[in-house]
């Protein structure tokens, strides 16, 4: 009865043991499946160890792998990063104190270089950024500093990608994010640059104040010589209408042949004007007038002693006739030609005058008061 217990006993431990057994062989089985199937995603690297040795490196995609031989050491990010740093104080040539933010662009194109050669290799971009950044600030003053971005972005690039190529990394790009000189000296920045931008706006003012009284002067001047035209033209045109009016005076007298008495009546009337003025103390009197006057006197006695007619030979005019019915037409012609043909008149009688040394008569009809036919301008 004993024996057959121990027996049962013996073979259920069996049975259990054998289970466990399976059951780790399988999970073991299942282990070694999941730690040989590798699957890469893209832009990633991995790098493949075996018995603690580098073996190769993983690209994108399905790999099997040799469980508990072959192991993964790092997985790598080939895409570009982008890495800011913060600030840091830099000494410019002239001793001030800038601080710059930089950012950087970097590529790993070796990821057995990136993980092998150097431990962290973000930390090894950014101290050598830094003391790139010191020596390339260093030879500067702040005012190229400022200015001088782009110089400073291209060599500290050009260091940097010659120091972290045997890294297996590639500095695409370097920027300067910010450049923030000491307080006081942006505060000293600020007044120049008002100062500056004040005398910019006073020579602004200055050059429209200029140009201003250049275009002012430009007009008066303009404004001066078209009024001294005007003037001239003016004074040219009065000339002329007083010419024609004296044409048109010396005309009608001519044409209606005066004799001594209207001339002695025109005297008679201009003595009241003479006499108007309070002033005249003194009255200059035309030597002629005592003989227009005799004339006068004549021809009056003449018309009260009854001879019924003119003195000097005149003839009497018909009852009836106008006194101008038998007047020459006018010889008025365009104001140009009248004025011209005055002149030339005037200035053929003042020389006939001159050589006579006399002016008996009118000028221009000597021979009126001899009882000759009234005198009638040429028709031109």
């Amino acid at each position: 009865m004993t024996a057959s217990v121990s027996t049962v006993d013996t073979s259920s431990f069996g049975q259990i043991l054998g289970t466990i057994v399976l059951g780790l062989l399988l999970l073991f089985v299942f282990i070694a499946l999941v730690r040989s199937v590798r699957i890469v995603p893209q832009a990633t690297a991995l790098v493949i160890e075996r018995l603690g040795r580098y073996s190769r490196t993983l690209e994108p995609g399905l790999h099997l792998l040799i469980p508990f031989v072959d192991r993964v050491r790092a997985q790598v990010d080939v895409r570009e990063q982008v890495v800011s740093f913060p600030p840091q104080p830099v000494i410019t040539s002239d001793n001030l104190v800038v601080s710059i933010d930089t950012v950087l662009y970097s590529q790993v194109t070796d990821p057995k270089s990136a993980v092998y050669e150097i431990a962290n290799y973000i930390t090894g971009i950014e101290q050598l950024t830094v003391t790139t950044l010191r020596n390339v600030i260093g030879s500067m003053d702040l005012e190229q500093t400022l200015t001088s971005r782009d110089q400073i972005n291209g060599q500290l690039r050009g260091v940097l990608d010659e120091a972290t190529g045997r890294w297996g990394i590639r500095v695409n790009r370097v920027e300067l994010k910010s450049i923030d000189p000491p307080q006081s000296i942006q505060g000293s920045m600020e007044q120049q640059m008002r100062a500056e931008r004040d005398r910019r706006a006073a020579i602004l003012t200055a050059e429209g104040v200029k140009q201003s009284q250049i275009l002012t002067a430009e007009g008066d001047k303009q404004g001066a010589i078209l009024r001294a035209e005007g003037s001239a033209q003016a004074a040219i045109l009065t000339a002329e209408g007083e010419a024609r009016a004296i044409l048109q005076v010396f005309d009608a007298v001519h044409r209606g042949d005066p004799d001594p008495k209207l001339l002695a009546y025109q005297y008679l009337q201009m003595l009241p004007k003479l006499a108007a003025s309070p002033a005249n103390k003194v009255w200059v009197i035309p030597s002629e007038l005592t003989g227009a006057l005799s004339q006068f006197t004549n021809g009056f006695g003449s018309a009260m002693s009854g001879d019924g007619g003119a003195s000097d030979g005149a003839s009497v005019r018909p009852a009836g006739v106008s006194p101008v019915s038998d007047l020459p037409p006018t010889s008025l012609v365009d104001p140009a030609i009248a004025l011209a043909e005055a002149r030339r008149m005037s200035e053929a009688a003042t020389a006939d005058a001159t050589s006579a040394g006399t002016l008996s008569g009118h000028p221009l009809n000597p021979d009126a008061e001899a009882g000759q036919r009234p005198y009638t301008p040429p028709e031109v």
